[in-house]
């Protein structure tokens, strides 16, 4: 087992932890989504989002090309897509050492800027990303007088989600 003690394998572990429950939030809002009879465009767009933002992050931490930002999905396809995402996100973490948190990934922004941020500050803001986009989605399905999930943090800690 690890030792908790040293504040990069802590900050790991915690960093793994908000994955779960990244996936848990993403999992609970899509199932909301499919069951509103019809949510709206832009929740759907938002959520098309959150896979693209996920799929081009991971992609320039693993050096691959990058992935579209906005992609147009249906909302089979970002269920589908998002499952795929989680696995690969999952592959990726299990391979971590505490050590790269703080390597340096250089890449180039959608407005073309070039930019390094360390594989911890990466992480961080895939999961912050995450919270923000899914609360517009959950005003986006409460405006069409629809129910959104809940997917605060407490909830998922309450429930077990997490370990």
């Amino acid at each position: 087992m690890a030792d908790l003690g040293d504040p990069g394998t802590h900050r790991l572990a915690e960093l793994r932890r908000l994955f779960t429950y990244e996936a848990w939030a993403n999992r609970e809002t899509l199932a909301a989504m499919v069951e509103a009879p019809a949510p709206p465009p832009a929740a759907l767009a938002r959520m098309a989002h959150l896979v693209g933002a996920g799929r081009l992050w991971l992609g320039r931490l693993l050096g691959e090309p990058p992935a579209a930002v906005w992609p147009r999905l249906s909302l089979a396809e970002c269920r589908a897509e998002w499952e795929a995402l989680d696995r690969r996100w999952d592959a990726y973490l299990a391979g971590l050492a505490p050590a790269d948190l703080e390597a340096a990934i250089p890449y180039v922004n959608s407005a073309g800027e070039v930019w390094s941020s360390t594989v911890g500050d990466i992480l961080l803001h895939v999961v912050l990303h995450g919270t923000y986009h899914r609360g517009q989605i959950a005003a986006d399905l409460r405006a069409a007088g629809l129910e959104p999930a809940y997917t605060d943090f407490i909830e998922a800690v309450r429930r077990g989600r997490l370990d």
